[in-house]
This record gives C-alpha cells, sequence and structure tokens, in this order.
C-alpha cells in the first residue's frame, strides 16, 4: 500500500474525445452490420491504387494506417514497420489489424473470410479494398491525415456514406 495513500478512490472521468481519436462503433450483432463498399476484387473501380497497392503495397499500406489511426502513426512508419516484416513473412499479421481497426470504425462485416487470412492470403486485393473504402467515407489516404482533417475541419468535405449499392429498380 503506498504510504500517501488515503484509502480513497482517485480514479478520474476518461479524457473527452480529440480528433485524433478514430470514432468507435458498438458491437453490432452480425445481421446488422454494414457491407464494404466496395468488392474484395474490384480493382477496376480503381486502377491507380490497385496498381500501386501490387507494385509498392507499403505505400498504399502506409497511407490506409496513417488515415485509420487519424495522424498518430505516419504513412512513413507503418511503411518502415511493413517492410522491415515482409522480409520474415510477417506482414500480414501487422496489416490485418488495420483492417480490423478499419471495419470497426465503420461497422464493416468480417468478409470474405478473418481479417488475417484475407491478408495473408491475398494481400494485395486487402490493401486496396481498405484504401477505396477510406476514399468512399470521405478521405484521400494519399494525402494524409493532417490535410484531411484540415479539409473536414473547415467543413469543406465531410466523410461520405459508401455508395448505394441497391439494387436496380424493376418495373
Amino acid at each position: 500500500m503506498c504510504p500517501h495513500d488515503t484509502g480513497k478512490s482517485r480514479i478520474a472521468p476518461p479524457p473527452p474525445p480529440s480528433a485524433a481519436d478514430p470514432p468507435t462503433v458498438l458491437a453490432l450483432p452480425d445481421n446488422k452490420l454494414n457491407e464494404w463498399s466496395t468488392g474484395f476484387c474490384s480493382c477496376y473501380e480503381d486502377c491507380s491504387s490497385c496498381f500501386t497497392a501490387c507494385c509498392c503495397p507499403c505505400i498504399t499500406f502506409g497511407q490506409n494506417a496513417e488515415i485509420i489511426d487519424r495522424g498518430t502513426t505516419s504513412c512513413v512508419t507503418a511503411g518502415l514497420v511493413y517492410l522491415l516484416l515482409a522480409p520474415v513473412c510477417c506482414s500480414c499479421a501487422y496489416t490485418c489489424t488495420y483492417r480490423r481497426k478499419l471495419r470497426i470504425m465503420y461497422g464493416l462485416k468480417e468478409g470474405p473470410c478473418a481479417d488475417y487470412v484475407v491478408h495473408c492470403c491475398c494481400h494485395f486485393c486487402a490493401v486496396s479494398q481498405e484504401h477505396r473504402e477510406l476514399q468512399n467515407h470521405g478521405f484521400d489516404p494519399s494525402v494524409g491525415w493532417i490535410t484531411n482533417a484540415d479539409r473536414l475541419n473547415r467543413g469543406g468535405a465531410r466523410p461520405m456514406a459508401p455508395p448505394n449499392t441497391a439494387a436496380p429498380m424493376a418495373r
């Protein structure tokens, strides 16, 4: 026991959320989770990010990580960690954690299978899909968190809802 302990609890209230804190989504039942705004293998929707994800995945992943972490992890840091883990085939263990964070932020379904399996089996498609998801929510991962936050704070652009993918109306 601490000699200065008076026996009274000194639990402080949690600090208010800041712009750096990612939004949280309460645990939702599987039937209430949202669909991804693009398909897992929908690279044709954004060929440039798909090309970058395939040729230099550390760049696309780093950009995604910076936005998902709201600037607390820099693009360079995330990309370097990715590069250090890639030669020993452990990068998917790192990158799948960001897929999970993104799913929690937007209440997305886990799919087409578990996050770790998605990143191990088809890493380039996973990173590219995550990049497109961020874009469809109004972020431009290529310019970094600070520019995105400035644009959001000025009210110029707000994170958008994913595009409506409902079936076309029938006659």
